[in-house]
């Protein structure tokens, strides 16, 4: 029987990987100009970023030899959808008024 702590473990990280995909796929749709205007890293920063962090979660998985792999890139692809993904869409979309 697995313990709880395991199970939450197991979830977040299999939760992780669509995160990243949707992270990765977002970036490579987003106009170039708008990461700069955005005062982000740049298009292809934020590409391999997000691509290498969804690559490390999908090849180090729990309980092998790259375990703390996955932490950082899940961490990476978070800190694209939670602050440079609002960025880009407020850039893009203009002023309100």
């Amino acid at each position: 029987m697995l313990r709880p702590d395991v199970i939450i473990l197991l979830v977040i990280y299999w939760a992780a990987i669509p995160f990243g995909v949707y992270a990765f796929g977002h970036a490579l749709m987003q106009r170039a100009d708008a990461f700069t205007v955005a005062e982000k890293l740049t298009k292809p920063a934020w590409l391999g970023i997000t691509g290498g962090s969804t690559a490390a979660l999908i090849l180090f998985q729990l309980g092998g030899p790259g375990a703390l792999f996955w932490l950082p890139a899940l961490v990476a692809v978070l800190v694209y959808i939670v602050d440079v993904r609002p960025k880009l869409a407020e850039v893009q979309r203009g002023p309100r008024w």
